[in-house]
């Protein structure tokens, strides 16, 4: 299952990659519109310290600090570094999920994010579904801003 699970991320960064790096103009990244909440850099920056917090350091143990205020607070941050991040968390989340003890999976996941216990497996079938959802939302806006 964590085998899966990671492949599905790694597509899915893969594709976030791809989004991120389309925006022809690099300010468009930031620029926010009508009822939209969150514009695609944040949303990059909110994707990889989800997946970071959740997996890197909840599961594997990386020592990871997340600041998730800062996740929608910072701006103006480079493609590249996006780009680097995004990278960064891909190789995070592989080597976790590819060395992770499949027997835990049923094993109640370490943190109460929705306010009640759930598994391991239940919580990596909700990031898969999270980091789906706000990639279309980074096309979505992408298209959305083409200038």
């Amino acid at each position: 299952m964590t085998d899966s699970v990671n492949r599905v991320i790694q597509r899915h960064l893969d594709q976030l990659k791809k989004e991120i790096s389309a925006y022809k103009n690099e300010d468009d990244l930031w620029e926010m519109t009508g009822e939209i909440p969150n514009c695609a850099g944040n949303l990059c920056l909110h994707l990889c310290g989800n997946l970071q917090h959740y997996i890197g350091a909840n599961l594997g143990d990386t020592g990871y600090i997340r600041q998730r205020d800062k996740e929608f607070s910072d701006k103006h941050i480079p493609v590249s570094d996006l780009v680097n991040l995004i990278e960064v968390t891909s190789k995070t989340v592989s080597e976790t999920l590819l060395t992770y003890d499949k027997s835990k999976l049923t094993d109640n996941y370490p943190e109460e994010v929705f306010g009640y216990p759930m598994t391991i497996e239940f919580f990596l079938i909700h990031l898969v579904g999270h980091l789906g959802y706000h990639i279309g939302q980074v096309n979505y806006h992408r298209r959305l801003i083409k200038t």
